[in-house]
């Protein structure tokens, strides 16, 4: 007879499943339907799911229940079939396993999104309602998964404990890099969530691996509770048309191990995780024996700030007409951009120091992304008026097709222009669903081909509906350019595309290989536009990984993580900057337009690289 769930978390690593949702995905279902009452109307669909997650090593089985609860399900008119879905749900899940697995509850949070203000009273009616047919179908604990408020975390485990002393397991959803939840240490979340009887705790969601293993050690060894992990197979790319994760099984197996290392006694995946990465934890932990890990919160590295006087400000427009474009500018010499992210809160005094630093030594153009990665950061419209008129220096702001539709984008567009903000990046935009709002929605009314066509459209002086505007725009539109593919020549034939549909020039994404640099020069050396190559200085042997593994369209070579491994800190900046000037040795060689992109808001390495493209090149 098989222990208890408790007492098997309390003698072994435990393997957990992975995704149901982007899985079910992945297999052709579309978005906008309950997955959840696929339990009632596709049994044989969910059963065949956790059949795979069981025989790939899964020993800890999820429900397909995460959104069974009235709210959730009462968009689809489905707030009379809780019990039916919940209580199928583990029906379908018993039969899908062996006798060795356990069935766990998923429950998910409720309070996010558009629902952050239900009320407490409807909140404990709708987890007691789901919870009570989980528990009455014999399920062997609950999961209380993907929480964002540890009031409402408190709440569903205070229903669990009132209804039944199975397990309970409670993981957040946590950002890479956060050391609280809702304002709250994680530490200190923790110890509550042990207070009032959680069984387990942890995180699932929102980060890959990486992210979580910085938050983990963020508390150091504070956890007395065993922990759980079920990260994403790292950030989404949408390509084509579909969401697709980058994070690969063989990831996957190396960072289960750091996990068990760290005190993880269950280890399953989130969001873009399969049966396969799902094979290779339960591959890497058998046997395994957990290795002392140096804990404990990881330092903050603070940046001195620059004054923004030291820029000399010039309160005049960069872009009117008098000073050439960046494509004009490239074609005549060396040209170099910089990335600095605008803040997600409303402090900018570090980013305006930031692109005073780098007015000071000449960069030609400061570029801000678009909500990048779907994180809610601020206007980058707004910092670029400042940058202009307060800095002096040209902006380059990216435009996402992902958060606006027609209408907006028109009006965003006609903004810029009345601002004088002439120089654009025309992007996709990472999908809403995987940022920080996740109940947000992606717009893509257009497509990135179709935001240059009709950006340029402007420039004739004629609006996206068709009508006259009086005058003409005067944008110089870019496009994105990701060299880190299987097939070199497919990306440059979409480049061409792109050009006839009116791109003036190409920014890629950060490549790490020197030999990649001189394929990428060949490969575009017949394009009639610029390519401004990206180079993007690492942080760390961590930011190295992660980049690596997680972030789509980033590859480094075997010699650089080699090289980054196990730095931190300063030594791990000094050593980023030595790699992204060895690979401006070979950039400057082949390409006038130098890309670069700031970590971290850690300016001063793009900074230093900014004053050896101009040693290199004499300027």
């Amino acid at each position: 007879m098989k222990p208890g769930l408790r007492e098997a978390l309390g003698a072994r690593i435990l393997t957990g499943d992975g995704a149901m949702g982007t899985y079910l995905y992945q297999m052709g279902f579309p978005v906008g339907v309950s997955y959840e009452e696929f339990n009632v109307l596709r049994p044989h669909v969910i059963e065949d799911v956790h059949r795979r997650y069981y025989e790939a090593g899964a020993r800890v089985i999820e429900t397909n229940t995460f959104s069974a609860n009235n709210e959730s399900l009462s968009k689809y008119g489905l707030d009379n079939e809780v019990d039916a879905i919940n209580r199928a749900g583990v029906k379908v899940a018993r039969a899908a396993v062996g006798a060795d697995a356990y069935v766990v509850g998923a429950v998910g949070a409720i309070r996010a999104g558009k629902r952050k203000n239900i009320r407490t009273a409807q909140l404990n009616q709708s987890f007691h309602q789901q919870m009570s047919a989980l528990l009455d179908e014999g399920v062997d604990g609950l999961l209380l998964e993907t929480f964002y408020d540890l009031d409402e975390m408190l709440l569903a485990l205070g229903v669990a404990r009132k209804l039944s002393d199975v397990p309970v397991i409670c993981q957040f959803a946590v950002e890479k890099d956060a050391v609280t939840q809702d304002g709250i240490p994680l530490a200190d979340a923790f110890e509550r969530l042990r207070q009032e009887g959680a069984d387990v705790v942890g995180f699932n969601c929102r980060s890959g691996p990486n992210g979580i293993k910085r938050a983990i050690d963020a508390i150091g060894a504070e956890v007395v509770l065993p922990l759980s992990v079920y990260p994403n197979a790292g950030l989404p790319d949408y390509v084509d048309g579909k969401y697709m994760f980058t994070a690969t099984p063989e990831y996957f197996a190396q960072s289960a191990r750091n996990f068990v290392d760290r005190g993880a006694r269950l280890i399953g995946g989130c969001c873009g995780t399969t049966p396969e990465h799902i094979a290779a934890i339960a591959a890497a932990l058998d046997g395994y024996v957990a290795q002392p890990v140096q804990a404990g919160p990881q330092p903050v590295q603070v940046m001195e700030s620059v004054s923004v006087s030291a820029a000399e400000p010039a309160a005049v427009s960069v872009s009117d007409g008098e000073v050439p474009s960046i494509v004009e500018t490239v074609k005549q010499r060396h040209t170099v951009i910089v990335e600095l992210d605008p803040p997600r809160d409303l402090d900018i005094r570090k980013f305006m120091a930031g692109a005073a630093a780098l007015k000071a030594v000449h960069a030609d153009a400061v570029t801000m992304a678009d909500n990048s990665l779907a994180v809610t950061r601020m206007s980058n419209l707004a910092l670029a008026s400042l940058v202009q008129q307060q800095v002096g220096i040209r902006p380059l702001v990216h435009i996402a097709c992902r958060d606006r539709n027609l209408i907006g984008t028109q009006s965003h567009m006609m903004g810029l222009d009345a601002l004088g903000i002439d120089h654009v990046l025309a992007v996709t935009g990472d999908p809403a669903r995987f940022g920080d709002l996740p109940d947000s929605k992606s717009v893509y009314d257009l497509t990135s081909f179709e935001m240059i066509r009709m950006i340029k459209q402007l420039n004739q002086g004629v609006a996206f509906s068709g009508k006259p505007l009086k005058q003409r725009a005067n944008f110089v539109v870019g496009a994105a350019f990701n060299p880190n593919v299987k097939m070199l020549d497919k990306a440059v034939k979409r480049l061409e595309r792109k050009i006839e549909t009116g791109a003036d020039y190409f920014m890629t994404q950060p490549v790490y290989d020197p030999e990649l640099i001189v394929q990428v020069a060949e490969a575009t050396k017949h394009l009639k536009v610029p390519v401004f190559i990206g180079i993007m200085p690492l942080a760390s042997g961590r930011n190295a990984e992660y980049l690596h593994n997680e972030v789509p369209g980033i590859q480094l070579s075997d010699e650089v993580r080699k090289r980054m491994a196990g730095l931190e800190g300063e030594a791990g900046r000094e050593e980023g900057v030595r790699i992204g000037k060895e690979l401006l040795d070979t950039a400057l060689k082949h390409f006038n337009g130098i890309y670069l992109i700031t970590p971290f808001m850690f300016y001063d390495m793009t900074v230093k690289l900014t004053e050896y493209v101009w040693e290199q090149t004499g300027r």
